[in-house]
């Protein structure tokens, strides 16, 4: 099995994403696709959500993070069959084939932050080694709409051609910082906390994903209201890097029977045999987090 093939099978075509989208993501870091969620899918996904929430209540997430001030679930599929169609989603696999080559899923977190947090330094996910070597595609699959009340993400578009800045230590892996050229320095802003010259509040209705390179310069923003921005980070990597969550780590039988072993594949949750490719990088521990 290669990626190519388990995406053929999931029906993802060439042509899945247009040339524009394609442009978006290159150019800009991110573009955005509606109706890739239901009403039904999108209550469906809310009511599982509260319902493992009120369930883990403040530890929701303590697989990967517990975040005060949001509330958040973490190894989803384990839990629920809720979010699987969430996994499938062609413009997502093929967003990601595109930018990363041959991929597998990487994480999903669960996220609803809460009134009067939200606001982070601007940052990126995964650092890169050389101009166009990208390790992660995120997508926030939105079940409530994001407005600029509720919390937005603030991106800076084509920010993912520049330096990497504030990097997770969790996801550094074997990147080590280089020196910076003065045009470089001179576009780091002295306080990251701060609007950045540029940046775009991303508003989007509940149902739509926001496809994102996670080597693009983002952050949250303060949640104004008490509107839920219930919402799912979905997450896919390069087959040479470690997943933020290890399914095989948390498998269930349950989740191992339900799918094909094209979806197995990509979930990367069949035994290792002999002669199966290595990790470029050991995983760290956990001593950052980012989403």
């Amino acid at each position: 099995m290669y990626t190519k093939q388990a995406l053929h099978e999931l029906g993802v075509r060439p042509d899945t994403l247009s040339a524009l989208q394609k442009r978006q993501l290159d150019e800009q870091g991110f573009f955005i696709v509606e109706n890739v969620l239901s009403k039904a899918d999108c209550k469906l996904m809310c009511d599982e959500f509260e319902r493992i929430h009120a369930a883990e209540a403040d530890r929701g997430g303590h697989e990967v993070h517990v975040e005060p001030g949001a509330r958040r679930i973490s190894n989803i599929f384990n839990k629920t069959t809720a979010f699987d169609k969430c996994l499938w989603i062609p413009e997502v696999l093929a967003a990601s084939a595109y930018l990363l080559g041959e991929i597998k899923a990487h994480g999903a977190n669960l996220r609803d932050p809460v009134k009067g947090y939200g606001h982070q330094d601007l940052h990126v996910d995964v650092p890169k080694k050389f101009p166009g070597d990208w390790w992660v595609v995120n997508s926030m699959l939105m079940f409530d709409d994001m407005t600029l009340d509720n919390g937005p993400t603030r991106v800076v578009p084509g920010s993912h051609h520049w330096a990497p800045i504030n990097v997770p230590y969790v996801n550094i892996g074997d990147w080590e910082p280089q020196p910076l050229t003065p045009e470089e320095e001179a576009k780091i802003p002295k306080d990251l906390s701060a609007p950045y010259p540029g940046e775009v509040l991303v508003e989007a209705p509940a149902g739509s994903a926001i496809i994102c390179n996670s080597s693009m310069w983002h952050a949250g923003t303060l949640k104004k209201t008490d509107a839920h921005r219930r919402m799912l980070h979905l997450t896919y990597t390069r087959r040479d890097l470690p997943q933020q969550l290890v399914q095989l780590d948390h498998l269930t039988p349950e989740l191992y029977n339900r799918m094909s072993p094209t979806k197995r594949y990509l979930m990367e949750i069949e035994p290792p045999k002999a002669g199966d490719g290595i990790l470029r990088q050991p995983k760290k521990d956990h001593k950052g987090w980012w989403n």
